[in-house]
């Protein structure tokens, strides 16, 4: 089950990023499971990273890689996090970093690995190095669907988003994928993310933008309210388009990151679509709060409630629940009188109790949409934030228990 249509954009290539695609079969025989990025000289790469304690082996050396040059590679390969593995993982994911070195004649620090799949096994190496000549032979600027297939795990469809914009006379292309549809909860969300564009972006404010960016679409999604061991999100520029290069004082800038915010955006929103056994798609928006941390609190708590999530997915408008969730987020001072809690349009919550004009009929039709916004209006502050989130059905717990099987 996912929500929405969940078709892939008619991607637009970007210059200097090139993709190649290929079966390792790692957890399945003849599924196309292994990602090469090549990026043109002189392109540049910056990202996020899960704050998780226990990272994965391919996160700690990508952070090294990244922190010594300009990356030429990123290798990606699903079935297998090459988390929780120890030393033994460190030596593994550096393994398939020298082999594609090797292939591709750079430095094995030019390489980034990514990995995501079942925690605790061993990275089946030689599968992967194996896989590598494949890869490297079919790369093109044009593969990015194929490249959003190749990245997917319980997901159960490719994520893209793909657009152009005009930058001072100059056309700007962003395409990206993304994956991702369970243990998703931000502090970067099993996710990886990656955007790549054709400007010319100064590194610091190509890191700005990645940690920004990132924070503002991936780091406000959640299905489960789990934080990976494995999540990355990275944001290529490779610098090829004919404009100049774009500084943090640069007055493209902005309209530059308009257009990436929406790219990031459709990713991350995708992936909330696509939650494992999800049927509703929930965006929760606290307004009024008296600073980010105690809105996104409240969002959070909102969206992590298994029985918000479980009336979400009976279309039940058992509006108590909201607001059970609401009182126990932890903010000092509430004014129970003052706030509000809307389902849609329909005002569930006025004057500390149930509103006045409020009816089950107009609840139930609002439960019954596909997609649905709680606003929750704190009335203490001039904070806004959005978390999106979607239900919990009896799908979830079936895919998640039979994980490894």
């Amino acid at each position: 089950m996912a929500v929405g249509p969940g078709t892939l954009p008619d991607f637009f290539p970007v210059a200097g990023v090139k993709l190649g695609i290929a079966s390792a079969g790692i957890k399945k025989p003849g599924r196309k499971d292994v990602v090469v990025f090549e990026l043109a000289p002189q392109s540049r790469v910056a990202g996020i990273f899960t704050r998780n304690q226990f990272c994965a082996a391919p996160v700690t050396l990508s952070r090294q890689h990244l922190a010594q040059g300009a990356p030429r590679f990123l290798l990606i390969n699903t079935g297998n996090a090459n988390a929780g593995t120890g030393k033994r993982g460190m030596v593994d994911a550096n393994a398939c970093c020298e082999a594609l070195a090797r292939h591709a004649g750079v430095s094995t620090t030019e390489i980034l690995p990514f990995s995501t799949g079942v925690i605790g096994e061993p990275l089946p190496v030689q599968k992967i190095v194996d896989a590598l000549p494949e890869a490297l032979a079919n790369t093109a600027e044009n593969r990015w669907d194929e490249a959003a297939r190749g990245i997917m795990t319980t997901d159960t469809r490719p994520k893209g988003a793909s657009r152009q914009v005009n930058l001072g006379g100059h056309t700007v292309t962003i395409s990206g994928i993304s994956k991702g549809a369970g243990m998703i909860r931000p502090n970067m969300a099993t996710m990886l993310g990656f955007i790549a564009t054709d400007a010319r972006i100064a590194p610091d404010a190509l890191q700005m933008l990645a940690s920004e960016l990132g924070e503002n679409s991936f780091n406000r999604i959640t299905i489960d309210g789990d934080t990976s061991t494995n999540d990355a999100c990275m944001l290529i520029a490779s610098g090829q388009y004919s404009g100049p290069e774009i500084t943090l004082d640069s007055p493209l800038l902005p309209e530059l990151r308009v257009a990436l915010q929406q790219v990031y955006l459709d990713l991350a929103h995708a992936i909330v679509r696509d939650g494992e056994g999800a049927t509703k798609f929930v965006t929760i928006e606290v307004r009024g709060a008296d600073g980010q941390q105690e809105a996104l609190d409240v969002a959070y708590t909102v969206a992590h409630s298994p029985l918000v999530k479980t009336a979400l997915f009976a279309s039940d408008p058992n509006w108590g629940r909201i607001l059970a969730a609401v009182g126990r987020a932890g903010v000092d001072g509430l004014d129970l009188d003052a706030l509000e809690i809307h389902l849609g349009d329909v005002c569930l919550v006025r004057n500390g109790g149930r509103a006045d004009d409020y009816s089950e009929a107009r609840g139930q039709a609002v439960m019954n949409r596909e997609e649905i916004t709680i606003t929750i209006d704190l009335k203490r502050g001039d904070t806004t934030e959005t978390v999106w989130t979607c239900d919990f059905s009896h799908d979830y717990v079936t895919i998640n228990a039979e994980y490894r099987t």
